[in-house]
């Protein structure tokens, strides 16, 4: 811990992925304006005071739509990586600890969906399921679960082995209450490590799946739908596009270093 606390870019990182949290937290409260209303004629006004990011095509304050779309990037980014965690960790869990023909089963699954690009697997899905939030949800949180299954087999697999499993096996023990009170606990950290670094690459995916009109529709704002907004006039108002795009690389900037610190703390290799 002493090691984190020395370490300032990891401080960085905490401190800016906490102010990033608190924004879409309070994005109604601290919002200068609502971020669906519409002032024709302020359209593609640049930044000045009283708009700081300016204006889009139809008038709507771009600071506002930024805060905004914190809380719905952060948001559907979050919501996957905890799905891919419930799915992929869920499997590999099972997997590791029970061994035999059910971890050949989900692992040969695991490795069908873990050969496909993740961008590809999850336009597929979301090509199928159809555009919106929810099922951007999914299909991000489907092309992680392999991942997620990956380190808690791993995870699982070097706790199943330990002395104090085995006495509890011997003591009685079942399956479940091994699982539940010994297993989990101890496998989580590796989990919760990989969790933060795929917090940042949801972020990104989200980003990309909205650009491509297959996450979040319009009217509602996200960091990768004004994205694609501003790519139609980026010449003529290129703020448009430099402010959620700087939006997304601080954010995934600040959870990459999230999880470095994490990995320091949670991973006793690094100590």
């Amino acid at each position: 811990m002493r090691n984190l606390v020395g370490n300032q870019l990891v401080m960085v990182g905490f401190g800016i992925a906490f102010f990033l949290v608190l924004v879409a937290l309070l994005a109604n409260l601290i919002s200068p304006y609502d971020p669906y209303q519409t002032v024709p004629a302020a359209a593609l006004t640049g930044p000045r005071a009283g708009a700081w990011f300016g204006s889009d095509q139809l008038g709507r304050d771009v600071l506002s739509r930024v805060i905004y779309g914190s809380r719905i990037s952060l948001g559907v980014a979050f919501s996957s990586v905890c799905l891919a965690i419930l799915v992929g960790g869920t499997l590999g869990l099972i997997g590791g600890y029970f061994g035999k023909w059910i971890d050949n089963v989900i692992g040969r699954l695991m490795d069908v969906l873990f050969g496909l690009p993740t961008i590809l697997l999850a336009v597929a899905i979301t090509a199928s399921l159809g555009p919106g939030i929810n099922n951007a949800i999914a299909a991000i949180g489907i092309a992680y679960a392999p991942l997620f299954s990956r380190v808690a087999r791993a995870a699982v697999i070097a706790e199943r082995e330990k002395e104090y499993v085995d006495a509890a096996r011997i003591l009685g023990a079942t399956d479940l209450r091994i699982i539940r009170r010994h297993i989990v606990p101890n496998a989580l950290s590796p989990v919760i490590v990989q969790a933060s670094v795929s917090f940042s690459f949801a972020i990104i995916l989200e980003a990309a799946l909205s650009y491509l009109g297959l996450g979040t529709q319009p009217p509602d704002p996200s960091w990768g739908t004004m994205l694609a907004e501003g790519r139609k006039v980026l010449e003529l108002a290129p703020w448009l596009s430099i402010f959620p795009g700087a939006a997304i690389m601080l954010a995934v900037l600040a959870f990459n270093l999230v999880g470095d610190g994490l990995r320091d703390i949670l991973d006793p290799r690094m100590r």
